[in-house]
């Protein structure tokens, strides 16, 4: 394991920035994903079906979602991290023609009986409509002195 893969506790600061990532969104990505997951909603594949159970069209599953938050965390965390909880909450749509931008930042820091916690702010959102899917994870880095 290279040493730029691990992260350490003593070198994270409340309001550091998660490095994020864009992702442009469109329908093939959205019925790949959903197959590949084998959620063959219709409201993930299906127009026309969408809009007429009033959802506006087609949009993101939570598979998708959960995953590309996951990543956020699991790529800053680095291969010494440990992700000890994970929440999100989807209150808007992310839709083919959107560039969904994925985020997060630290917003705590502590210890317990040895071990360095830091709980970071997630989300995902677009331009239509801000921010789509806010989340909340917390992970154990590694420390320097244990």
């Amino acid at each position: 394991m290279s040493a730029e893969r691990v992260r350490y506790w003593e070198d994270v600061q409340v309001g550091d920035e998660l490095p994020g990532y864009a992702l442009l969104l469109d329908p093939l990505r959205l019925h790949l994903q959903s197959s590949g997951t084998q959620d063959f909603h219709r409201q993930h594949n299906d127009e026309e079906f969408a809009r007429q159970q009033g959802a506006g069209g087609i949009f993101v599953n939570t598979g998708f979602m959960h995953a590309a938050l996951g990543r956020v965390v699991l790529d800053w965390m680095g291969d010494e991290g440990f992700l000890q909880t994970f929440r999100m909450e989807m209150r808007k749509m992310n839709r083919p023609g959107d560039t969904m931008r994925l985020r997060g930042k630290v917003t705590r820091t502590w210890q317990e009986n040895d071990v360095g916690y830091v709980e970071c702010e997630i989300w995902a959102e677009n331009d239509r409509e801000g921010i789509t899917t806010p989340g909340q994870a917390v992970v154990t880095l590694p420390r320097k002195s244990g």
